[in-house]
């Protein structure tokens, strides 16, 4: 009896402890684990995201470049559609029949109780209209959003544009979701998570059926959107709009840097586009015809073409020569229409004797073959390849070989070749010599460079020496933020051998000194300059120039290219004196007026049209 008792004690035992922990187990799920109650509550809640509008775009003066249109999106919850005329929502909406009807399949293979995108970026115009008959629509539903608007349409290189973000930026980015935009290029997309803003929520309670059925909890779990945050740009927003008209029906470039803080304040390049040709559903045909144009329009020369800087790099040469004391200001060499040396010439124009100031003033070729050798067969160094590796290390200091605006994210470094470069492919069997690389004197040969780094030599001659980061956003509204630190860089050259330099730069525009840019002087503007002429092996040459103004405390430095132009003096030098006497006086002198007109109609695109004009 007694094992009995016990044998029914241990089997009462048992069950009292499965029962203790069923009623633990359900204790937890249903009191402690709110994991069911989560699930449960998502099935009767929508979640509705609330886009933030995208920050604005301010130029350096305060104008209002970039804004936001509103845009809807039209959304489909399959289960809840009823009949409808198919035909007529698709004319209100502009969109055609059978891509809709595609779209409006899809969202049915999807979910038929879940929400899908059928139509983007309704225009408001397009709403007004939608608006008026969406009783007739039930299970449709509209979804704001915003799109970019442009007062100027001549910086889209330097804004970018805003796309829909792709699966691999998905990953990388939890903020983003299917359907959402991204700035794609330009500023758009490297100040991308300040001009977003923050997404916000809204929660609705739903049926079975997924309808609306009012607020979730008052809207007290709401979160409401947060701005982006606005960017005031150092483009001057007239300044680029002048650049544009003044480069039309050309393949060109200009940048313009303000020395002082390496601002940019101009970045054009033709031929373009317009940026609302990149936005909302017109981006869907825009695209494909920008992309297979010829021309290139989604090319932006100002940093990524690259050209040989031609005669514009002789004060580069003079400036190594001073620093190294193998010339002074007053070293003269004979020019006879060239340089020549046994069976090699290097031709030029002219038939006399230059000292410094004159060469570059009507930028003499031998007067630099003779010093680029002088600097490379000095006696300070061992051999030729020492004395090259110097001057090389001299070049770079300028900001040249390297990229030199962080914000630009497709920036091309250029090209300045270094001594391995030469070992393998001039000297692998021979010993350095200068001759087989003179034709660096003169800014042709291996050198590679952009408009943009050429701007910024420039302005580093403005600084007699020095130059700053050159960028493009001067701040952040509402924050102290910084993306890019603003350096400032030393080059290796005395001031004082750069403002020997830039006497020779002034006489460019004297008529006194037979300037090869005297035509393109502007009365009252001390400026610096040098014409420059970039070989171009497949036709007629590039005309480029590069000019600085006032002399004094310098508020303007400019690099132009004009592709077969020909001559520097031909359209770059009139193109940039005008850039400079329209920043400094905002307006062009009357007696200039007529350089001005040439330069805008010059046309350069089309073989049947007048294509040069002669300044006098």
């Amino acid at each position: 009896m007694d094992s009995y008792s016990k044998r029914k004690n241990i089997i009462i035992l048992i069950f009292l402890l499965v029962g203790v922990v069923f009623i633990l187990r359900l204790f937890s799920l249903q009191v402690l684990d709110t994991t069911y109650k989560k699930t449960a509550t998502n099935n009767v809640l929508r979640e509705v995201v609330d886009f933030p509008s995208r920050g604005l775009i301010y130029d350096r003066n305060g104008r209002l470049m970039v804004y936001n249109q509103a845009a809807y999106d039209l959304l489909a919850a399959p289960r809840e559609i009823a009949g409808f005329d198919t035909t007529l929502l698709c004319s209100i909406l502009d969109v055609d029949r059978e891509q809709f009807e595609k779209s409006l399949s899809k969202a049915k293979n999807y979910s038929t109780y879940k929400p899908s995108i059928i139509v983007k970026q309704i225009s408001p115009e397009r709403y007004a209209l939608l608006q008026e008959k969406m009783y007739k629509y039930p299970g449709f539903y509209v979804q704001p959003r915003t799109l970019r608007k442009y007062n100027y349409d001549n910086a889209a290189h330097v804004l970018g544009y805003v796309g829909e973000v792709g699966p691999s930026m998905i990953k990388e980015d939890s903020y983003y979701r299917q359907g959402d935009y991204i700035g794609s290029t330009g500023i758009e997309r490297k100040y991308e998570q300040y001009l977003r803003g923050v997404k916000g929520k809204s929660y609705y309670m739903v049926d079975v059926h997924n309808r609306v059925k009012g607020s979730y909890d008052r809207g007290n779990m709401d979160v409401s959107p947060v701005k982006g945050s606005d960017l005031v740009i150092s483009i001057d927003a007239e300044l680029q709009q002048y650049g544009k008209q003044l480069l039309q029906n050309k393949i060109a470039s200009i940048v313009a840097i303000e020395p002082e803080s390496g601002e940019i304040l101009s970045m054009v390049s033709t031929p373009g586009y317009k940026p609302s040709d990149m936005v909302g559903r017109k981006r869907i045909d825009s695209y494909p015809k920008l992309v297979g144009d010829s021309l290139l329009p989604l090319f932006n020369r100002a940093v990524r073409a690259l050209y040989p800087p031609g005669s514009t790099f002789k004060m580069m040469n003079a400036l190594i020569a001073l620093q190294e004391e193998v010339i002074t200001p007053r070293t003269r060499f004979m020019c006879n229409h060239g340089y020549h040396i046994g069976s090699f010439s290097m031709g030029c124009h002219h038939d006399r004797e230059f000292r410094l100031d004159a060469s570059i003033a009507q930028s003499c070729n031998a007067y630099y073959a003779h010093t680029f050798r002088r600097i490379l067969e000095s006696s300070k160094f061992s051999d030729v390849k020492e004395g090259y590796e110097k001057w090389r290390e001299y070049v770079v200091s300028f900001g040249l070989s390297q990229t030199i605006a962080p914000e630009i994210s497709d920036e091309l470094p250029g090209f300045i070749p270094n001594s391995d470069y030469y070992q393998r492919r001039v000297f692998p069997y021979s010993r350095w010599r200068a001759l087989p690389i003179i034709s660096l004197s003169i800014g042709q040969g291996e050198i590679q460079t952009t408009p943009l780094q050429m701007a910024n030599y420039t302005a580093t001659l403005a600084n007699k020496g020095h130059y700053f980061t050159p960028h493009l956003v001067k701040n952040i509204v509402g924050t102290n933020e910084s993306v890019i630190e603003v350096k400032k860089f030393q080059t290796m050259i005395d001031s004082a051998n750069i403002e020997e330099v830039c006497d020779g730069m002034e006489q460019v525009f004297s008529i006194e000194h037979l300037g090869t840019a005297r035509a393109s002087r502007v009365p009252g503007i001390r400026i610096c300059g040098k014409t420059g002429t970039a070989e171009n092996p497949h036709g007629e040459d590039h005309s480029t120039f590069i000019a600085f103004a006032p002399r004094e405390n310098p508020k303007i430095a400019v690099a132009v290219y004009v592709e077969y132009g020909k001559w520097g003096s031909t359209f770059a030098a009139p193109i940039a004196s005008l850039l400079i006497e329209k920043y400094l006086n905002d307006s062009i002198q009357g007696s200039r007026k007529h350089i001005e007109k040439s330069m805008m109609e010059a046309n350069l695109l089309f073989p049947d049209k007048p294509n040069y004009f002669k300044i006098e």
